[in-house]
């Protein structure tokens, strides 16, 4: 059952894993605002346990949408209670709040670009119990991946990213290809969080092109191989 709301909101996060527009959606300050004053806030976080146990909002459980669980976690809800449901930047939250409303949740909030936007907005996170974090690649790190007489082309990307695993052979093929004019980077944004933040980068995918350290061109969203390499050129 679940496949089939996927699939319907696959349209949706086809070009960028953001989720659609809805009344529902609550910009970052204004999800927290709302979730303070709620004290019967159940807060959803429909990543991966992983993704989750790396940071996640105080008081969030988790109910990972692309797990096998979630139906079954879904029936211990009350309906009567309003819903918080966040994911990583949107997508995954807009098709399970989707769902949720299928299913007769009348008040459902998404946090609109996901806890990448809370980060954003320095809003407070918690850690699993023992969970290992991983502070990733550093702002020194990034920098020393610009220093190089070629052009420098970013792929920031999840692995749960639809538009991203789509952008992946393109990324590789650019890479094979034009060895000779650009050094192709990929970065998993949920291994780079302070990276992320440091860089603002609040969306997937984005791919990103350094000349000379500087970067020369900014786009959101999924492109076609001739029109990434346009811009190389």
């Amino acid at each position: 059952m679940k496949l089939l709301y996927t699939l319907a909101f696959a349209a949706v996060v086809l070009s960028s894993c953001a989720g659609g527009n809805s009344k529902s959606e609550l910009s970052a300050p204004e999800f927290a605002e709302k979730i303070k004053k709620d004290a019967t806030a159940m807060i959803i976080d429909v990543r991966t346990p992983e993704e989750y146990a790396q940071g996640h909002l105080i008081n969030a459980v988790n109910y990972n949408w692309n797990g096998d669980g979630f139906e079954q976690q879904e029936a211990g809800l009350d309906k009567s209670k309003p819903l918080y449901v966040y994911c990583l930047s949107g997508g995954r939250s807009s098709s399970a709040a989707g769902k949720l409303r299928k299913d007769g949740f009348k008040d459902v909030y998404e946090l609109k670009g996901g806890i990448m936007k809370w980060r954003a907005s320095n809003l407070p996170e918690t850690t699993s119990e023992n969970a290992t974090v991983s502070t990733g690649m550093s702002m020194d790190d990034f920098n020393k991946l610009l220093d190089t007489d070629k052009s420098v082309l970013i792929d920031y990307y999840a692995d749960w990213c639809a538009p991203c695993k789509k952008l992946k052979p393109i990324m590789e093929e650019i890479s094979k290809e034009m060895s000779d004019k650009v050094v192709v980077v990929r970065i998993n944004v949920d291994e780079n969080k302070n990276l992320m933040k440091e860089l603002h980068i609040e969306d997937l995918p984005v791919i990103q092109l350094y000349k000379g350290k500087q970067m020369y061109w900014n786009h959101i969203g999924f492109l076609e191989k001739a029109d990434i390499v346009k811009e190389v050129k």
